[in-house]
């Protein structure tokens, strides 16, 4: 069961578009701290897309990166640094910011799967798809951009492995952290 699940059942086909479109808007808002590098910029995009997962779910998760993606090929400026505009959707991070819609499915179905409550289990959901979104990202830098296979692994995954295991504590963290007090709040 996710947080979402648990905080707001049931929920009406309104409230779930709220929660989409407020999925969307934080992951707009998180994803404008970044550290700028070359190909891809280092940001909290892939924090905000696991709290995203673990929070609402598997199809809800999903669901809100895609609205995320859409905003931002429309123009809005929510991608990574302000940016904006469709070009991204196929420029040097298409394969990372595809692969969030990816993300955010699977760490919400490994939520729905069992690993919903306590800190391992949820860092587990949150690892496991933070390092599989390298998948896209990488495959598209070497297969889509053109570069050496050694050079997208040196630029699109060794840099952010680090902070990816970090975020994912985060998330963890922040997560048993909202099943707690929501734990304390039906008392």
């Amino acid at each position: 069961m996710t947080l979402t699940q648990a905080a707001l059942a049931p929920r009406s086909l309104t409230s779930q578009g709220l929660l989409v479109l407020a999925g969307s808007v934080f992951l707009g808002l998180i994803s404008q701290v970044e550290v700028p590098m070359f190909p891809v910029p280092m940001s909290l995009q892939t924090l905000g897309v696991t709290l995203i997962g673990l929070t609402f779910g598997a199809r809800m998760g999903a669901l809100a990166v895609l609205a995320y993606l859409a905003q931002g090929a429309a123009g809005l400026p929510i991608f990574s640094g302000g940016d904006a505009g469709a070009h991204h959707l196929v420029g040097p991070t298409a394969g990372y910011l595809w692969g969030f819609v990816a993300m955010a499915w699977l760490t919400g179905r490994l939520v729905e799967l069992g690993l919903d409550r306590g800190l391992l289990r949820l860092f587990a959901a949150a690892v496991v798809p933070a390092m599989a979104i390298y998948l896209p990202g990488v495959a598209w830098l070497h297969f889509g951009i053109g570069l050496e296979l050694s050079t997208a692994l040196s630029a699109g995954m060794l840099p952010f492995v680090p902070g990816d295991l970090v975020k994912s504590a985060i998330a963890a963290l922040s997560i048993a952290g909202g099943w707690a007090a929501l734990s304390r709040l039906r008392r």
